[in-house]
Order: structure tokens, then C-alpha cells, then sequence
């Protein structure tokens, strides 16, 4: 997941940075980058995802947070819903609507046992739950949900679970444990002065 504005720099050098991050993730075998930035309009949106897909390699997917509209218009994967988001039903629709030829995903956070079901029944593709740790990001959701919760959720669906929240190397093994599909993170790829290193330490726990 990106996050720019945790990045140094001016606004113009925190979007140069983000790219060369996410270009270098990609480039490390990242499977996907959600980009997650609440605050830019959908034009400056629109830029900036069009050029990571230009950048980025075409086996590492782009997925656009809440922006369905975005994602369509621009090539990427996939849309990424919150909560507070249209339903995956009316994203399905509108995807539909569209006519895309090409794969497009649909996923979704949550943060309950039922609301993971919820989406798994309206055929969501995956969904991301915690948070699973600690982490400052993630506060607003209460306590962490812990390991044993999240392999619930795990064991519950037939869908891709992929955990959130507090991710770091040392714990990202009991996700994995769990039956998470994958893991979720800002603040672990952003800070590392070494994705490729991370990505491989991560495929071999």
C-alpha cells in the first residue's frame, strides 16, 4: 500500500519518490500495490496511477483505493473498497457496465468475521483483514484482532485472506501460519532501504 505523504520531500518529490518505490517493488516481485491516496483528486489520481502502470511491470497489479471510476478509466487491476465504499454488488455492476476486456479484481477491508462472509458471498476476489498487530495507522479500527481471530477468518472463507496491521518481518510467519494468502503493509515497504532483500526474506518465512 502507498502512502506518500509519510514520504520526505515537497509534494512534487513525495509523488517522485512514491513512483521510483513502487517501480522498485514491482521490480522486486511485489504481487500487488495498492495505491492509497485518500486525499488527491480523481484527476491527480488518475495521473499518478497511469504512470505506475506505464513504469511498473505488467505481473505486479495496480489496484486503486475506493477510486472505481479511476481504476476503470485508467487500466488498472483492480479497485480496493473500504467500509464507507459502494458495495461490492454495485462495483461488480458498474465493472460490468464498462465492458472491460481484461480481468479486473474487486476487494475489500474488513475488520469482522461477518463483514469478511458478507463480501466473500457478494464475490469479492479477496479481502483484507486486521489489524492483526499493533500499529499506529490502524488505531481507528480498536484493539488488534490478533493471529488466532484472523485464522477464523482465514479458515472461514474460500477467497484469498490477506492480513494488515503491525506487519513485520519477525511476525509476518504467523500470518502466514494462519492461512493468510499474503500480507498487507505501508510502513514495511516504504522504509526499506532494500525491497528486493525484504521480498525474498518474506517468500522464504
Amino acid at each position: 500500500m502507498t502512502d506518500r505523504k509519510a514520504l520526505a520531500g515537497s509534494g512534487e518529490e513525495q509523488t517522485r519518490l512514491l513512483l521510483e518505490k513502487m517501480e522498485s517493488a514491482a521490480r522486486a516481485d511485489v504481487d500487488c500495490i495498492q495505491v492509497r491516496e485518500k486525499d488527491l483528486s480523481g484527476r491527480e489520481l488518475a495521473a499518478l496511477v497511469g504512470e505506475a502502470i506505464r513504469r511498473i511491470p505488467p505481473s505486479c497489479r495496480i489496484v486503486v483505493n475506493d477510486r472505481l471510476d479511476v481504476a476503470t478509466a485508467v487500466g488498472a487491476s483492480g479497485v480496493h473498497l473500504g467500509e464507507q465504499s459502494i458495495s461490492v454488488e454495485e462495483a461488480r455492476r458498474f465493472v460490468k457496465e464498462k465492458n472491460l476486456r481484461r480481468e479486473f479484481f474487486v476487494g475489500v477491508s474488513v475488520h469482522a468475521l461477518e463483514s469478511a462472509q458478507a463480501a466473500a458471498a457478494h464475490s469479492a476476489d479477496y479481502v483484507i483483514f486486521g489489524p492483526v498487530f499493533e500499529t499506529p495507522s490502524k488505531v481507528a479500527f480498536g484493539h488488534p484482532q490478533g493471529v488466532d481471530r484472523f485464522a477464523k477468518v482465514c479458515k472461514s472463507l474460500s477467497i484469498p485472506v490477506i492480513a494488515i496491521g503491525g506487519i513485520t518481518i519477525k511476525n509476518a510467519g504467523e500470518c502466514l501460519a494462519a492461512g493468510a494468502a499474503g500480507i498487507a503493509a505501508i510502513r514495511l515497504f516504504q522504509e526499506s532501504a532494500d525491497v528486493a532483500a525484504l521480498v525474498r526474506v518474506l517468500r522464504h518465512i
